[in-house]
């Protein structure tokens, strides 16, 4: 595993492009395009005040800068580096920005969500869609780029519109069954549309392209409801992460739950492999003591490496109290995502924070647990095998395989925090983002991966 030099990065911004061959980044109000092999910078674009996100087109010819307190959008050209679009939503405000599927129109939500604007790049014309509500996530495109569904609120009501993306015709119209819509998402085989309600009420309803309700799904009453949604890759299940830290998977069949998954502070079954992330000890030479360092000349980069260790059943986890009298309680299934092959399922329980639990879809039972020393950030498969990263904010990257777990210093000057992580397309690396850097590890390929990751009898 080789590490490339620093960076500089600003607000997290940084992407890979979907073809894979550029990386951007950001710095202010500059944004960086550099060639992902060699990390030579390719081109450099300023825009007119700093960026606030950045979204690349689905063929990687553009990429848009979205600044939203000027309530612009810049968009550049990397076949054409003198051709940029330049987008003023003027007093109408913005706080959101994407693209299209196709790559040639920008979708521009206004303040107060009164309105989307559609812009095309093409022939310049302009479209808008009324009544977008205002949830955490009202935008989904099928996977094959042909629809886009659109939560909406009129009169009180939540609907849902789906549109033709060629033409932006309206295709399908039809009111959900929701007190107030929390999220939509296309199935990945786009034939189905999962829409869930607000927290305050328990309830999954699943669309078919025609606006048919094809089964609702309530698995109680009278508590807090979903959290967080996630469909398999294949579209046979439906994980559902809730606030009672259970995940429950529905089939695609009857739509019905098939097992559903806890989340208990204490591992009882030793056929659960549970790993705890602990620091290592350094040999001290012979004849030699070793004296904490005085705080003031304590040197970040000397921040103890780790290890894993297997403990044997039964584990306790560390867990949190949630507040009670406060909102946004750290309890439920705040993250969850299926492995690109279908075969496992990554969760984390907001009230267990140090904990990513593994589960195994094919036989629908705990496989193995991780238990870091900080709470989780952030976790991400590789999208090409069963290769899991997770970050914790602190100055190292963990990586999980069915062949064991690796705990890998991040090296370089100062203490740099990994606050989040992409993969490359390819899998053989992984962009890691701190506050004001980021950098490259590469990874080694797959003929080598076995010698990579310790065997669960490594303890590595």
């Amino acid at each position: 595993m080789n590490f490339s030099e620093v960076f500089k990065l600003s607000s997290l911004l940084c992407k890979f492009s979907p073809d894979g061959k550029y990386l951007a980044s950001c710095v202010q109000y500059r944004l960086v395009i550099r060639d992902v092999n060699t990390l030579q910078i390719l081109q450099l674009y300023t825009c007119l005040d700093q960026i606030q996100h950045i979204e690349w087109s689905a063929d990687s010819l553009f990429i848009l800068c979205a600044m939203y307190k000027r309530g612009l959008v810049q968009v550049w050209s990397l076949e054409q580096p003198e051709w940029h679009c330049r987008i003023d939503e003027g007093s109408a405000g913005l706080v959101a920005s994407c693209w299209s599927p196709d790559g040639r129109h920008i979708l521009n939500t206004t303040e107060f969500h009164l309105r989307i604007t559609v812009w095309s790049l093409c022939t310049k014309s302009v479209s808008y869609i009324k009544y977008p509500k205002a949830c955490q996530q009202g935008i989904a495109f099928t996977r094959d780029g042909r629809y886009m569904a659109l939560a909406e609120r009129r009169d009180c009501k939540d609907h849902v519109s789906v549109f033709v993306c060629s033409d932006w015709q309206l295709l399908r119209h039809f009111d959900t069954e929701t007190q107030d819509l929390a999220g939509i998402e296309w199935a990945p085989n786009g034939c189905v549309l999962a829409v869930w309600d607000t927290c305050l009420e328990y309830k999954v309803l699943l669309y078919s392209l025609d606006g048919r309700l094809l089964s609702a799904y309530c698995a109680y009453e009278w508590s807090l409801g979903v959290k967080s949604v996630a469909w398999s890759p294949s579209s046979q299940f439906l994980a559902v992460g809730s606030y009672d830290g259970k995940v429950r998977i529905l089939n695609h069949v009857t739509w019905k739950m098939i097992t559903e998954f806890g989340h208990p502070a204490t591992v009882n079954n030793p056929k659960t492999v549970v790993y705890k992330e602990a620091e290592k000890n350094p040999q001290l030479a012979l004849g030699r003591l070793a004296f904490p360092a005085p705080r003031a000349a304590a040197s970040p980069a000397s921040t103890p490496e780790s290890k894993y260790e297997i403990a044997s059943a039964p584990v306790s986890l560390q867990t949190l109290k949630p507040i009670a009298d406060r909102a946004n309680p750290k309890i439920g299934v705040g993250a969850l995502a299926f492995s690109p092959d279908n075969y496992f399922l990554a969760t984390r329980s907001d009230s267990v924070p140090n904990a990513v639990w593994i589960w195994d879809i094919q036989k629908l039972r705990l496989f193995v647990v991780l238990e870091q020393l900080s709470p989780v950030r952030s976790f991400q498969w590789d999208p090409q095998q069963p290769r899991l990263a997770i970050c914790t904010g602190g100055s190292k990257v963990y990586l999980w395989s069915p062949a064991g777990c690796l705990s890998v210093q991040v090296p370089g000057e100062g203490d740099f925090q990994v606050l989040s992580l992409c993969w490359h397309f390819s899998g053989d690396s992984l962009a890691l983002l701190s506050k004001d850097h980021f950098c490259l590890c590469f990874l080694e390929t797959e003929e080598r991966v076995g010698t990579a990751f310790g065997r669960p009898g490594d303890h590595t």
